[in-house]
């Protein structure tokens, strides 16, 4: 019925009443009447619909109305991100109806069609997305009053003791809220959950876990599943597949990584071409489809990686254990096994179960130091003979992708260093050596050989996708390059990998090139999950899924899912496709969903930290880049990837934004900031409550 009422209402050149849909279906029966006002329900709460205050009903996209993602600011107003469009609506607010932060909501469009900016007001919530909130709790009068973690959040919310779990003065809490006691924003309460004391240690980082709803502990039933999973391979386990004990297979990981889905071979054959291997942990033998342990990984949709934790996707005893590839115990694997010519071609490959046994957990550092210094760290020497032919591969892989318009925008990375409460110590820039680069290539070209392989075979699959970015985009990136007086040349209006990297290999000899790369990389769309092959823009790929890491992306383990399912158990009938044509929609747009909120928490715990590190440092002095400039300052990013605002009321001028140049101009001194310049700044302000740093500038460098 459905289908019936959404072809009627596109059909229509007038919004229908209930009566005219019921006409128009031909309905009598009164079970009938009573299902479709089931339907009608569902679909305008689903936003596909809108019912109007004169009781007819219309398609949405047929009304004044948008539907959107509300992006609150602090100081009370909003942008509503409207679906399929670029410009964001501004929300003034007295017009936010109680919306807040990331509800779902109807808007009506109120600025006139000349006006450069969209403005409107909330209509309707259609959904709120936050069920709980995170704050900490102080009573007044024996009611308790939540100071919410998130600026952006504007409810007050009181709780009475009933409803405090017994919380006192300065614990960080969880909340959900009860009744709307007033039209302003006020609600009763319930905790549901205390984390602990402000001042504990760790609190600070659990309080951001929860805001992302991402869970710690496993449940009950995880935990009682994992009482029947073995701790070692057993004969059974084994039968079917190939036996690669033998073959002298070994890890490369970070030097603390304990959950170790990837191990890699190497043989030169007859005829001079490489034979590599990479093997990869099978985590679905062990975590069945539909079970509790499955279910519970789907839901979280990726491990998080944070300053002094890693919350698993799986639990430690397979994470860490029976699916790690450790060395020197009996491991089952998914192996791809590929031959390359001397240019970098794929001739041949094999895809099969095995059972391999890693002769060594090698590390990137004491990798590094035999493919970049020639210097043989203790316990490597048997190794090195095949590392130096896989580094001749890498490099040959690296320039067979980068001739095909593989982009590199080099981003660096931040480490932070902490004690044992979780205070940082420091903050220093990752090491990227030839090992990582290394390992990235080789697992790329196992990612694209597994995809191609059942792209062409015509079957559901779920691929890693990056779209091409939006001409605009592009265009509004070279114009500002073009202020700074630099020309592109050559012919740029093919929207390709290629013309992309052409711009990135012109600007990387430029003084602000780490700052343009990270802009131009804004530019982009960003890589997602889907069931339908688009291919990968950013590694030119045309084909692309993630099947190296099952232990910490649900995605990659139901990619192993599908190649058994397809490749080693036969099942290639009409239900099995029905099913995962269904099932892979719903995966990939979760996955997507669940990564995103594992970056942003990875994001805030780490401003934060970068934070509680500053405040230390208040009054010192540092060298850095101007990274940004706003119309109320611009971002300085220190060497080590710190960033702070140079605020405009700190800076003793009045000083004129320039938009499109993206500079700011003393009025008096003259004097004019711009991206990528070097300046020396001192350190004014830092709160690791509000996760920001405030510098002031000391002199142009």
């Amino acid at each position: 019925m459905e289908d019936r009422i959404i072809n009627i209402l596109k059909n229509s050149d007038k919004a229908l009443t209930i009566y005219e849909i019921e006409d128009e279906l031909n309905l009598i029966e009164v079970e009938d009447i009573r299902i479709l006002q089931d339907e009608l329900e569902k679909l305008e709460k689903s936003a596909i619909i809108y019912h109007s205050n004169k009781d007819r009903y219309m398609m949405l996209a047929d009304s004044h109305l948008k539907r959107g993602i509300m992006r609150a600011n602090k100081k009370g107003f909003g942008f509503v991100d409207i679906d399929d469009n670029e410009q964001d609506v501004y929300i003034n607010q007295d017009n936010m109806n109680g919306a807040i932060h990331d509800d779902i909501v109807l808007v009506e469009i109120t600025s006139k069609k000349n006006m450069p900016r969209l403005e409107g007001r909330v209509v309707k919530i259609l959904k709120r997305e936050r069920e709980k909130f995170i704050g900490e709790i102080n009573f007044i009068n024996n009611i308790g009053y939540i100071t919410l973690d998130e600026t952006k959040v504007k409810l007050k919310i009181e709780i009475d003791r009933e409803h405090s779990m017994n919380a006192v003065d300065g614990h960080k809490v969880v909340v959900k809220l009860l009744d709307k006691l007033d039209k302003n924003g006020r609600y009763a309460g319930e905790v549901v959950e205390i984390l602990g004391h402000k001042n504990d240690p760790g609190v600070d980082i659990l309080s951001i876990v929860k805001k992302y709803n991402i869970s710690v502990e496993f449940p009950d039933d995880v935990k009682e599943q994992l009482k029947n999973i073995p701790s070692s391979v057993t004969n059974d386990d084994i039968k079917g597949r190939r036996d690669l004990r033998d073959e002298m297979i070994f890890t490369i990981d970070g030097d603390d990584t304990k959950d170790i889905d990837d191990a890699i071979s190497i043989e030169r054959l007859n005829n001079g071409n490489y034979k590599l291997g990479v093997h990869i942990a099978d985590v679905s033998y062990y975590v069945k489809e539909g079970d509790a342990l499955d279910k519970e990984a789907m839901e979280r949709g990726t491990s998080v990686y944070l300053v002094d934790r890693v919350i698993p996707m799986i639990p430690h005893q397979l994470s860490n254990g029976i699916c790690s590839l450790n060395p020197n115990v009996d491991r089952l694997a998914i192996s791809c096994v590929m031959e390359f010519d001397g240019k970098g071609r794929q001739v041949d490959y094999e895809i099969f179960e095995s059972v391999i046994r890693s002769r060594k957990q090698m590390t990137y550092k004491n990798v590094n130091s035999i493919l970049e210094d020639n210097i043989v760290p203790d316990g490597y020497e048997e190794y090195v003979s095949n590392l130096k032919m896989m580094g001749e591969l890498a490099d040959i892989l690296r320039k067979m992708k980068e001739n095909r318009g593989y982009i590199d925008f080099e981003v660096d990375e931040a480490k932070i260093l902490v004690d044992e409460n979780c205070v940082p110590t420091d903050v220093i820039l990752r090491n990227r050596g030839v090992g990582e680069n290394l390992i990235e290539d080789f697992m790329i070209a196992a990612n694209e050989c597994v995809a191609t392989h059942i792209y062409f075979m015509n079957l559901p699959f779920i691929y890693r996708i990056h779209e091409i970015p939006k001409e605009e985009k592009i265009r509004s990136f070279l114009n500002y390059v073009q202020t700074l007086g630099y020309q592109i040349t050559g012919n740029l209006k093919e929207n390709n990998p290629k013309s992309i990297q052409k711009i990135i290999r012109m600007l990387d000899d430029k003084p602000e090139f780490k700052v343009l790369s990270a802009l131009l990389l804004r530019s982009m769309q960003k890589a997602i999950y889907k069931s339908e092959n688009l291919g990968h823009f950013g590694l030119a790929s045309k084909c692309y899924t993630h099947f190296t890491s099952p232990i910490r992306r649900y995605p990659d383990t139901t990619v192993h899912r599908l190649l058994r399912t397809y490749l080693f158990e036969h099942k290639l009938n009409d239900s099995t496709m029905k099913h995962w044509e269904e099932k892979l929609v719903y995966v990939s747009e979760h996955s997507s969903s669940r990564e995103r909120a594992s970056i942003d928490c990875e994001r805030e715990v780490e401003d934060m930290k970068m934070a509680e590190y500053m405040e230390k440092h208040i009054g010192e002095e540092f060298e850095g880049m101007i990274s940004s400039v706003l119309s109320f300052g611009m971002f300085v990013e220190l060497d080590n990837l710190i960033e702070g605002l140079v605020s405009i009321r700190d800076m003793n001028d009045f000083f004129v934004y320039d938009e499109e140049r993206m500079t700011l101009t003393g009025e008096k001194s003259h004097v004019k900031y711009t991206i990528g310049e070097r300046v020396l700044v001192k350190v004014v302000r830092a709160s690791k409550e509000e996760k920001t740093i405030d510098f002031e500038i000391v002199k142009k460098l």
